[in-house]
């Protein structure tokens, strides 16, 4: 067999080439942007706990909020205990629920366009099996019809059928490992940002426990 290029051996999928083409764009695209996303941005979380908790144990809730303003927009864990330090003067609830829901706005912009890394590690090898099942009927119609069957007329049509599977488990591969990759980021910010927010309502709790019985 003549040695073989992309393009020839996208001409010899056939027709659910082309969508699976446009998967593989989707899934190169979304991968790329987040990827850009996730470097620009700063996902550690432990590396300011020390400093905020030294300013509310000292009852020094100005200092703490003085400190976490200094980081820039990049820095997503202190701007979300930024949020409950400001609320702490509201009480324990109002302190929660608002490192919870800036959490959740943080997550929401971070996990955007996760889900089309999903769909195409779901379709995309389906489209990839129709392909080969429709070329795989095209292949022993063209057997069927031929006079002089051999091996290589048999093995040329298999080889053409099996291009598309190929070609859509790659796509699945590439965008579940992508969205892997990506989604185990963003448990460990939520997990660290989860206790850290615990550990900073529990410091000021303690603090107004303190004052209270002086």
């Amino acid at each position: 067999m003549d040695k073989m290029t992309l393009i020839s051996l996208f001409q010899l999928g056939g027709w659910s080439m082309w969508p699976l083409l446009a998967m593989s764009i989707v899934t190169v695209a979304v991968t790329i942007e987040r990827a850009i996303y996730f470097l620009m941005y700063d996902f550690k979380v432990t590396d300011i706990e020390e400093k905020v908790i030294e300013f509310l144990k000292n009852d020094d809730r100005d200092g703490a909020q003085a400190y976490l303003k200094t980081f820039k927009k990049k820095k997503l864990a202190a701007h979300i205990i930024l949020e409950g330090v400001t609320m702490a003067k509201l009480g324990e609830h109002r302190m929660e629920k608002a490192i919870e829901a800036e959490t959740q706005k943080k997550v929401k912009d971070i996990e955007k366009g996760l889900n089309y890394l999903v769909e195409m590690g779901s379709i995309a090898p389906i489209t990839g099996f129709l392909g080969t099942v429709s070329g795989m009927i095209g292949a022993f119609g063209a057997i069927a019809k031929a006079t002089d069957v051999n091996a290589q007329l048999v093995a040329g049509g298999i080889f053409e059928a099996l291009i598309t599977t190929a070609y859509g488990l790659i796509i699945a591969v590439v965008s579940i490992t992508a969205y892997n990759v990506f989604t185990n980021i963003v448990e460990r910010f939520i997990t660290n940002i989860e206790r850290v927010g615990t550990d900073v309502v529990t410091t000021v709790l303690i603090q107004e426990h303190e004052k209270n019985n002086k």
